[in-house]
């Protein structure tokens, strides 16, 4: 691959999933999300082969392998929704990124040896020689755990800056942004600052023929950011009461000013393809005027109000945790923000 590209095709795939819950036993569950990338496997290099050979960079969506736990313990999803850094599940990804010659994007959940009794969200990205480039674990989160919830310790073991990491790559800097962490302005920003210049954005959301929170969020990240974001949303997820094609349509390039370049409609596609001009990104970044946001930050302001505590961190050390916990923290949090009057009652 050349030392530098100024544009390449780049791919939100829009893809079904066929979740895990109703598996019996982890083996049944590998076997399933085994079938799964080799079905992936397929669409990909067919894609590819309809797009072009300049397709560099694809993006799957969120919970592509197996859905999200809806009633599992954590052990339960442990067992047969997560997968190890060393699992064979990640090795059929990277030979699938190798086979294809694409940097390849998507979200799993992830068993992490110093978190034993956890799991993390994880989006990932493995460059086109099969190896694992960068691993984001989601920060915001609202029935899962975090490295928030066990920051200290996170910390100490990886380092501050993998909280926020960023790839340089020859087809620009890459950041991932997990589901609806779109919606939460820090994050992208904090990315934005360690050098972010395209969010992938896996997710799993509503497809609606109204304008959706995330929708919105993904033109206003992309325009404040000065940035792209590629967002691969499902087409539908199959094995929950839930209606399967609850989550779909959608998927979408943002380009750097928040023009939408395309967008699927519902259904399984690889409609929202578009060309990534990297170089005019980092022209529309150097030039002085009002619209260039990143060089008129003011962070002395907002730091006093940022270092207030809301969510507190380290509520996960040494536990086990329940669905229950994540609900029963939130509620700890507002009755803190009507104390503190950030919020107030109906009555007030």
């Amino acid at each position: 691959m050349a030392t530098h590209l100024n544009s390449y095709r780049a791919l939100a795939l829009q893809l079904s999933t066929a979740s895990v819950n109703s598996c019996t036993s982890g083996r049944i569950s590998r076997n399933q999300m085994l079938d799964s990338v080799s079905r992936i496997h397929t669409q990909i290099k067919a894609s590819k082969a309809f797009i072009g050979s300049d397709l560099q960079l694809v993006v799957l969506p969120e919970y592509f392998l197996t859905g999200f736990p809806i009633g599992e313990t954590t052990a339960e999803w442990q067992e047969k929704g997560c997968i190890h850094p060393n699992d064979e599940v990640y090795g059929a990804l990277r030979h699938l990124a190798e086979d294809c010659n694409i940097y390849l994007s998507g979200s799993v959940y992830e068993l992490d040896d110093h978190f034993q009794h956890l799991f993390f969200q994880t989006s990932f990205i493995i460059c086109p020689s099969g190896t694992l480039l960068l691993r984001y674990r989601r920060l915001n989160s609202m029935y899962a755990a975090t490295p928030h919830d066990v920051l200290d310790e996170y910390i100490s073991v990886y380092g501050v800056d993998s909280l926020f990491p960023v790839a340089r790559t020859p087809l620009g800097n890459f950041a991932c942004l997990a589901s609806e962490e779109i919606l939460y302005p820090e994050i992208a920003r904090c990315l934005a600052l360690k050098g972010a210049e395209i969010f992938l954005h896996n997710t799993s959301e509503v497809g609606a023929l109204s304008p959706t929170p995330k929708n919105i969020a993904k033109q206003a990240r992309a325009i404040e950011n000065m940035a792209y974001v590629i967002s691969a949303n499902s087409a539908g997820i199959t094995g929950y009461a839930i209606p399967a094609h609850s989550t779909d349509g959608h998927s979408q390039i943002v380009q750097y000013e928040g023009m939408v370049l395309c967008e699927a409609g519902f259904g399984e596609s690889m409609v929202a393809h578009a060309t990534i001009h990297i170089g005019a990104l980092r022209e529309h970044r150097l030039r002085p005027g009002m619209s260039n946001y990143l060089s008129r930050q003011r962070f002395e302001l907002f730091a006093p109000t940022y270092a207030q505590s809301i969510y507190p961190a380290n509520s996960l050390v040494g536990t086990n945790p329940s669905r229950s916990h994540y609900a029963q923290q939130q509620q700890l949090v507002i009755d803190m923000l009507r104390e503190k009057k950030i919020i107030q009652s109906i009555s007030s």
